[in-house]
């Protein structure tokens, strides 16, 4: 009998040390803000479930999920304090650490972990004769809003020398964010909108709904045009809009970074909470489910946070 206690103190023990025992310094009674993205995109929901998850288990944590234009608004709110956390494409995370445009000056970010993957998504109307991103010569296209990754991939995208859309043959670009591309295109206003976002993502399937759409596809090879370090040639697969095809485009690591000066413990705990508790981010969003240990850290161009590398190590066997 006096074993079998001494053994159930020890798992006790045990668990709490790998859930956060008693014996952890406390938290301070700070702001968490995560800057996030715009309605209707992946990053807005993922981030909204990661903020009630700060609320429910890091108290006395302040948390708020902000709506944002996306990567480049995120990361310039951290490099302004005005956010703790972001989300951002890899792609856009590497001009911010480098200072190069639409960044004026080096942001000093860390990361926590490579969440998934964002797939360039250009879509047309059904019908309207737009089936590779040639075809976009001198038509009416929304690259995305101004402060958004989706907007910097598109840029890149339409100024390669091989793709002839510069010049005469450019076509001419509005800067629109996701619902009002949407909305646009329903309504006839635009030919094409780009989107840099999960599968699937929840404006698209809306408008989906509305006007039968199709998918724009990106030529072979494009991703080793582009920078073969950031980008991975994919498809969007046939089931996750319905019948409109698959096609060829290409994919983008996502990150949450944080502010490279965020104490340590305040890291770690995010960290751990955001594998914890990932079955609960399921249920906001499917893409969470992409989440794992051994990729997370794959998150070049942005080196881990120290605190976050200290949970990764405990979870080594």
């Amino acid at each position: 009998m006096q074993w079998t206690a001494c053994l159930l103190v020890t798992l006790l023990a045990v668990m709490l040390a790998a859930c956060g025992g008693e014996d952890e310094p406390a938290l301070p009674a700070e702001q968490v803000r995560i800057a996030t993205g715009v309605p209707g995109g992946v990053y807005r929901v993922y981030g909204t479930a990661l903020a009630e998850l700060v609320s429910k288990h890091l108290q006395p944590l302040r948390p708020s999920a902000l709506t944002t234009d996306g990567s480049v608004e995120n990361l310039q709110r951290l490099d302004e304090r005005r956010a703790e956390l972001a989300f951002t494409l890899a792609d856009t995370a590497g001009q911010a650490i480098a200072g190069k445009s639409p960044f004026s000056r080096p942001v000093r970010i860390a990361s926590l972990a490579r969440l998934y993957d964002d797939y360039v998504q250009i879509i047309a109307r059904r019908g309207s004769g737009l089936k590779r991103v040639t075809d976009l010569a001198r038509k009416r296209v929304s690259i995305g809003a101004p402060g958004s990754g989706t907007a910097l991939t598109a840029k890149r995208i339409l100024k390669l020398r091989q793709l002839k859309l510069r010049g005469a043959r450019a076509p001419r670009t509005l800067s629109l964010p996701l619902e009002n591309s949407a909305a646009a295109l329903a309504a006839g206003r635009i030919d094409a909108f780009f989107w840099s976002g999960g599968l699937p993502t929840g404006a698209i399937v809306a408008l989906r709904r509305k006007v039968q759409i199709q998918l724009v596809g990106l030529p072979a090879g494009i991703a080793t045009r582009l920078d073969p370090d950031l980008y991975t040639e994919t498809q969007i697969p046939q089931y996750v809009y319905g019948r409109e095809g698959a096609v060829r485009t290409v994919t983008a690591a996502n990150l949450l970074v944080v502010r490279r000066d965020l104490p340590d413990e305040l890291v770690f705990r995010l960290t751990r909470l955001l594998f914890a508790h990932q079955h609960e981010l399921e249920r906001a969003h499917p893409e969470a489910r992409r989440l794992n240990r051994r990729a997370a850290t794959a998150t070049f161009p942005v080196r881990l946070h120290p605190g976050a590398e200290r949970w990764y190590r405990q979870q080594r066997p």
